[in-house]
C-alpha cells in the first residue's frame, strides 16, 4: 500500500472517530459537487450518527472527530445545478438541510461496434438485458451498515493510461446512448484487477452488456463495480482486502478491446470514480 494512502485510512465503522486532520482531507479529496460528484455536507455535533437520505436512498454518513458528523452524497448526472437537499434524522427530529451543486460539461465519445446487436439487441437479448439489469440493480442498493475501510482507493490496475472518463455522452454508431458510467483504464488483456478498499462480494456475472463482471461492497452504499474481465477470481459472500485479487482485464461483452471498465457508486448513484483516487478534473 502507499505509504501516503495507508496514512489516510478511515474507521472500519462510522461509530470509530477519525484522526483530526481527517476532515480537512475526506473534504479535499471528496468535495467534488457537480453532477456525476460527491458532495460532503457537515451535520454537526451529536452523540450518535444520524441517518441521511437524498433522493430517497441512504447516504454515507462519517463522523470526522469527537462528535462532528458528515453526510457523503452521489450526485447522479442529471442532476440540476443549484440547490439540493438532504433529509436529516437524528435524535433532536428531522430537518432538511441544503447543498449547491456546480455545473460540469462533459465531451462526448463515438464508437463504432461491429456487432449490431450490442448496439440494437434483439427480443430475446432484451428479456436476458432486463434480468441481468435487475440483478445489477439490486446490488448497487446495497447499504452495509459498516463504514468503508478507507475513502482513499487504490487504482484496481496497475499502470496504464485513463482511457475514457467519466460521464462521457456517448454515441454507439452514431445512436445516442446513455453517459459513460465509470472510468476506463487502458491496460493488456490478463492484467490483475485487485480491490481499491477492503470490500464483500455481493455479485458476479457474465452479462450481455459487461461481460464478466464483479461487485463489491466497501460499506454504507459504496459499491464497485468491476467488468469486461477475463476472468473472475472470487465468489459471492467473500471477503476481500485491500489489493486482494479481483479478477483479470479482458474484453468481454459490449467491448472494442481489452480495458478495464470500474464503476463507483453512492446512495445509487453513478459518481466518478476519479474523485477517489485524487485524478478528477473539474
Amino acid at each position: 500500500m502507499p505509504f501516503f494512502a495507508s496514512r489516510l485510512l478511515l474507521a472500519a465503522t462510522a461509530l470509530a472517530v477519525l484522526p483530526a486532520h481527517a476532515e480537512s482531507f475526506i473534504r479535499r479529496l471528496l468535495d467534488k459537487p457537480v453532477p456525476g460528484g460527491v458532495a460532503v455536507v457537515p451535520l454537526g455535533d451529536a452523540p450518535t450518527a444520524p441517518v441521511v437520505t437524498y433522493r430517497d436512498r441512504r447516504t454515507m454518513v462519517l463522523r470526522e472527530d469527537a462528535g462532528e458528523w458528515i453526510a457523503v452524497v452521489g450526485i447522479p448526472l442529471d442532476a440540476q445545478p443549484g440547490i439540493q437537499q438532504i433529509s436529516v434524522q437524528g435524535e433532536g427530529g428531522s430537518r432538511a438541510l441544503d447543498f449547491q451543486v456546480r455545473d460540469k460539461t462533459y465531451a462526448a465519445q463515438h464508437i463504432k461496434l461491429k456487432n449490431k446487436r450490442q448496439v440494437n439487441p434483439d427480443p430475446a437479448d432484451l428479456a436476458r438485458i432486463e434480468k441481468e439489469m435487475a440483478e445489477q440493480v439490486a446490488a448497487y442498493r446495497t447499504f452495509g451498515a459498516h463504514g468503508p475501510s478507507n475513502v482513499m482507493f487504490d487504482r484496481p490496475v496497475n499502470g496504464g493510461r485513463l482511457s475514457s472518463p467519466f460521464g462521457l455522452r456517448r454515441f454507439f454508431n452514431g445512436e445516442a446512448r446513455n453517459p459513460h458510467s465509470g472510468l476506463d483504464f487502458a491496460v493488456p488483456a490478463g492484467t490483475p484487477v485487485r480491490a481499491p478498499a477492503a470490500g464483500k462480494v455481493i455479485l458476479v456475472g457474465d452479462y450481455f452488456f459487461n461481460g464478466k463482471t464483479v461487485f463489491l461492497d466497501h460499506g454504507q452504499g459504496l459499491i464497485s463495480m468491476f467488468c469486461h474481465l477475463s476472468a473472475i477470481d472470487v465468489q459471492p459472500g467473500q471477503e476481500v482486502a485491500r489489493g486482494g485479487a479481483v479478477g483479470r482485464v479482458g474484453a468481454t461483452g459490449r467491448a472494442t478491446g481489452p480495458h478495464l471498465h470500474w464503476n463507483v457508486s453512492l446512495n445509487d448513484v453513478r459518481v466518478d470514480p476519479a474523485i477517489f483516487i485524487g485524478a478528477f478534473k473539474p
